[in-house]
């Protein structure tokens, strides 16, 4: 099976449990991990368990992260405690104290199974991990509906991604993972014994004090829950109400599927939504070309609105989980294209109207009204609509002082505020503003040959109206300012 991968040498143990150590798919159903992990305890007779650890050391940990965190560990603990699953959820309450909770619990188990990822610190720490265990430890890609194995190398472009998947996915089409996993296991396989020494030194979460925590406590939680339960609410709003005109209204704020932070967390899969979204068009994989043309439309066989959302989930979500499945320096200045490189390294030195230091971007102070708008909503929301993150991510590279500077402050601002930061494909956004999976435009100051995006076009193309009036009140704009009537406004410290 292509979606599971030996992490190590080791061999399966005569162990008293199977141990799912769920990192990403952090969810009870729709699961390839947790289907693995339940398949591997019915072959060995013995019990589940399942651990679900959040650390506080890890990069731009904050209020808004963990809280979003332990929201999905509430909806799990419901989960498998009705099922009689044991599940032991663990949030530190220090950097570190967690070390060696996976090693103990491996040490009575006879198989981990994991989640495999490829963003973040995540491949560093499963290979870490799998170092370290004196089991076997099983790796299981449940990212999309082409296995990571089977795109064969990093694509430059969508259309070249497209050509691909076409040609090879037929097979991947039939697999789903169980929607109700908990169901198949045997009762006599859910009651699961951790050892008391365990449970004494790494007690399981109960309710957290976030303010007790040393984490970032500048970024609050956003206004919207996280976790399994809020992401079926979410799915099931963005179908009923919003997939028919998905074609024709994406670009327009506030209508976007706002399943990027589930997705991130895994609290909703890629399968179970593509299901959805199937089912909601009466379709199936019959349907299918038999032609790899590489075109956005076409293909599927779906009514254009269920196409264009396709295109968005399976082409441009799995090119970037499978670009850095393949680059793992996915997130660096060398891994954009040669020809962006070599464009904007022509034009670094371009002068600069205008100049912003991070911290006065993260404040959301420029000229730019709209910019600030989609600034205020990425700080307050997590996140900004579609059209205008790409116009957010455009304008810091013409308001930083070098391409490389714009891509630190990018990652920078995306890692810390947005729920879906960090994630392979919220990675393609802010890259992509820099060249990636794009082509050379007609050459201009700053931007060189990188397509450039301007807040008086976005003003005509969108309708900005209640928008502005909920990130940006009193903000107008009924006129533009002229190049030579802006006021320069220069950080006194330097931009990073």
């Amino acid at each position: 099976m292509t979606r599971v991968t030996a992490g190590n040498d080791r061999p399966i143990a005569r162990g008293r449990y199977v141990l799912y150590w769920m990192i990403a798919a952090r969810r009870a159903r729709w699961s390839f991990a947790l289907d693995h992990a339940i398949a591997r305890a019915r072959e060995l007779g013995v019990p589940l368990v399942v651990l679900e650890a959040l650390r506080a050391g890890y990069a731009h940990a904050s209020d808004r992260l963990h809280r979003f965190v332990i929201d999905g560990m509430d909806d799990n603990a419901r989960a498998f405690d009705a099922a009689g699953v044991t599940y032991h959820a663990y949030v530190e309450r220090a950097a570190g104290e967690g070390g060696g909770l996976l090693e103990a619990l491996a040490a009575r188990a006879s198989v981990v199974v994991t989640d495999e990822w490829p963003g973040f610190f995540v491949p560093r720490m499963v290979a870490a991990a799998a170092a370290k265990l004196r089991v076997r430890l099983e790796l299981v890609d449940g990212n999309g509906l082409l296995p990571l194995r089977m795109h064969g190398r990093a694509f430059d472009s969508a259309i070249a991604f497209r050509r691909h998947w076409q040609r090879v996915i037929a097979p991947a089409l039939a697999e789903r993972p169980n929607a109700a996993p908990l169901e198949v296991l045997p009762r006599a396989l859910r009651g699961g014994e951790i050892a008391g020494s365990i449970l004494r030194r790494w007690p399981r979460a109960g309710a957290i004090d976030l303010a007790t925590l040393p984490i970032d406590h500048e970024v609050a939680p956003v206004r919207y829950r996280g976790g399994a339960r809020a992401a079926a609410a979410a799915l099931d709003h963005f179908i009923g109400d919003q997939l028919a005109r998905y074609h024709e209204d994406r670009a327009q704020p506030g209508t976007g599927s706002g399943l990027s932070p589930y997705l991130h967390f895994g609290h909703v899969g890629a399968h179970e939504i593509i299901a959805r979204v199937w089912d909601h068009a009466g379709w199936d994989p019959s349907r299918v070309s038999q032609r790899a043309h590489g075109r956005r439309e076409g293909w599927w066989g779906l009514p254009r609105a269920h196409e264009a959302f396709m295109d968005q989930i399976v082409t441009w979500r799995e090119l970037g989980f499978g670009f850095a499945f393949h680059v793992r320096d996915h997130t660096s200045w060398r891994s954009l294209p040669a020809w962006a490189r070599a464009s904007l390294d022509q034009h670094a030195s371009d002068p600069r109207t205008f100049r912003y230091s991070r911290d006065q971007l993260a404040r959301a102070q420029t000229h730019d009204p709209i910019w600030n708008a989609a600034q205020t909503q990425l700080r307050r929301d997590g996140r900004i609509d579609n059209y205008l993150r790409m116009l957010w991510g455009k304008k810091i590279l013409e308001w930083s002082a070098s391409p490389r500077a714009a891509l630190a402050n990018l990652v920078a601002l995306n890692d810390r505020y947005a729920v879906d930061g960090r994630d392979p494909n919220s990675y393609n956004g802010i890259c992509w503003t820099l060249g990636r999976f794009d082509r050379p435009w007609p050459e201009r100051a700053i931007y060189g040959v990188i397509r450039s995006m301007s807040s008086e076009r976005t003003a005509k193309k969108l309708d900005l109206r209640e928008y502005m009036k909920t990130y940006a009140p009193g903000a107008s704009l009924s006129s533009w300012p002229s190049s030579a009537s802006r006021t320069t406004r220069r950080s006194s410290s330097r931009s990073r």
